[in-house]
């Protein structure tokens, strides 16, 4: 997992598109842009700016052995999970600006999977149906126990991310949260 410490690198994941480019490299590994420009909906120059900037932070990089030829760029991502703690970028107010952008940018892309899965007609009929599922609820932890609740929970993330490819397996996404909360 690479852990974002460099301000630079965290205003480089927060923006939608480049966020978008990192979750379609994640899921269906490294890419051309015209592929990647098909899957988002954007233009291939467009696409093409985003990953030179991405590739600038050292979130992703070119997977030369894959072109053909010398017209083709491939990209993927060197490590396909990244995270960042908020509490690094507290000494700089543009620094912890660019977390919270990261964070909230984040937050937008759960919620946009969820509702798009939500109005789904796979989200009411189909086998993966009886499958999906969503929980919450409210907990009384210390910070540290909240520490160690979130640390399980991605070893349980960890511990599903790299199954070999198989028929039956499509991307799922999983996401948790934990913070103080009051109901």
């Amino acid at each position: 997992m690479a852990q974002i410490k460099d301000a630079a690198v965290l205003k480089a994941v927060a923006h939608p598109v480049r966020r978008r480019l990192l979750d379609v490299l994640r899921v269906d590994g490294p890419a051309m842009p015209s592929v990647l420009a098909r899957v988002t909906g954007q233009a291939v120059a467009n696409v093409s700016h985003h990953l030179r900037v991405l590739a600038e932070a050292g979130l992703i990089e070119e997977a030369p052995e894959l072109a053909r030829n010398r017209k083709e760029h491939w990209w993927r991502m060197p490590d396909r999970s990244i995270s960042w703690n908020v509490a690094d970028f507290t000494g700089d107010a543009a620094d912890l600006a660019a977390a919270d952008a990261a964070e909230a940018l984040g937050l937008q892309r759960q919620v946009e999977l969820t509702a798009s899965w939500l109005g789904s007609p796979a989200s009411r009929d189909g086998e993966w149906v009886d499958s999906a599922f969503s929980t919450d609820g409210f907990l009384r932890l210390s910070p540290a126990e909240l520490a160690e609740l979130g640390r399980e929970l991605q070893q349980v993330i960890d511990r599903f991310r790299d199954r070999p490819e198989d028929p039956e397996r499509e991307p799922v996404f999983v996401f948790s949260r934990g913070f103080p909360a009051r109901p």
